[in-house]
């Protein structure tokens, strides 16, 4: 199985030896960064640094100034890794070593733009902000990330993009210091506290059939028993999360929720992919983070797995964790899939950050049975050098 390995630019930059380094574990591609959220990250092999504090969302090349000229929002620049191309220098010294180079970028998740710009985030039903989760219904967040997509995505050297965070993100986000889990919200409670209610979304359950007071109202009380210290349920399966909402909210407002979030998330992706097919032609393979259950926020943003397959060339799924949860990832899409499809599984295979580097390659064959056709290792620029003793053997 074609293998590549998640990477940030600041890892090879002013690394003489990263990329070889990159290149004997036996990947064939890297996924790296050009647009990212704001992040503390270890480097444990550089030679100039061990912690690299990206301060905010931003994107890791020079912007085209032209392109965003007159906008009102554009994308913040990077000032804390050396040169003015940090992704260009990283790609070509990656290229140089014979790999193959993909752009990571990350989309709806950009703490700075809501702080600076909070009428552009998603609001909840108590009327809080999250400013780390543009509302991609607002057309002025959906033409600006649409644009995003196009640029971070083909940089010069680059033969496909991966988009992260291409649809709803949500309540679920590690944010500073963060301090939300003294209560059990479960999957249900995180989609109730993730739907947006500023004035576009209204409008939008309006027209889906919802009146968006009485919704407003039926999600208060449906999330009114978690506060009041009513055990929620664990993370569970999909189906079961999904039918925790509608017994919650009621059948008909749920349906509602679902139909305005979903026809907003596809249209969003839609968009995006079509952004990036008319800048680099049709060779240039685009894949989505996603994650099949609808419901689901963040990263890997929920979707239905047909229409996603319909414009885009394939999705990365994660893969870390039990069996089961691999097959209830895996096995939608895999349905849906047809022989020019790409389904990348993504392991993560930093022991820290709760990888399992050693059962990667049973954990592999899994998901290949269950129609993975490549690996995606999470993250060569994170793990330890005994982590990638570990993926390098299971590679070779």
């Amino acid at each position: 199985m074609r293998a590549s390995a998640f990477l940030y630019p600041w890892d090879v930059v002013g690394d003489p030896h990263a990329a070889r380094r990159i290149a004997r574990l036996g990947v064939r591609q890297v996924t790296l960064a050009s647009a990212y959220h704001s992040t503390r990250a270890l480097t444990p092999r550089h030679p100039r640094h061990r912690i690299v504090t990206a301060e905010h969302a931003a994107v890791l090349y020079p912007p085209d100034r032209a392109r965003w000229a007159g906008r009102t929002l554009r994308p913040y620049e990077q000032s804390w890794v050396p040169g003015p191309d940090p992704y260009g220098e990283a790609a070509a010294a990656l290229a140089d070593e014979g790999l193959e180079v993909h752009s990571w970028v990350v989309l709806a998740h950009n703490s700075r733009l809501g702080a600076e710009r909070p009428e552009t985030s998603v609001r909840n039903v108590y009327g809080d902000r999250y400013p780390w989760a543009p509302c991609i219904a607002l057309p002025e967040v959906r033409e600006y990330a649409v644009t995003l997509a196009a640029e971070a995505a083909v940089r010069p050297g680059t033969s496909g993009t991966e988009l992260e965070s291409c649809g709803w993100y949500g309540l679920a986000h590690l944010h500073a210091h963060d301090k939300t889990a003294g209560v059990r919200l479960g999957g249900a409670g995180q989609y109730l506290m993730s739907l947006c209610f500023c004035a576009v979304c209204r409008e939008g359950y309006a027209a889906a059939g919802a009146d968006p007071d009485e919704l407003r109202a039926a999600v208060v009380r449906a999330l009114a028993p978690l506060w009041s210290g009513e055990p929620g349920p664990g993370p569970g399966d999909r189906a079961g999360e999904w039918a925790e909402v509608e017994e919650r909210l009621g059948t008909d407002l749920a349906a509602a929720t679902r139909a305005w979030r979903g026809r907003v998330a596809d249209g969003f992706q839609r968009g995006a992919v079509a952004a990036v097919r008319e800048a680099a032609g049709p060779e240039f393979r685009v894949l989505l983070h996603a994650d099949p259950a609808v419901h689901r926020c963040g990263a890997n943003a929920g979707t239905d797995p047909s229409s996603l397959l319909a414009h885009a060339d394939g999705a990365v799924l994660p893969c870390t964790g039990p069996p089961a949860e691999r097959t209830a990832v895996l096995a939608p899409f895999a349905a849906q899939a047809t022989e020019r499809t790409t389904l990348a599984a993504n392991f993560t295979v930093v022991t820290g950050m709760g990888g399992n580097p050693a059962t990667l390659a049973v954990d592999a064959a899994h998901a290949r049975v269950l129609g993975a056709t490549e690996l995606r290792l999470y993250h060569a620029g994170l793990a330890s050098n005994a982590d990638l003793d570990m993926v390098e053997s299971i590679l070779a």
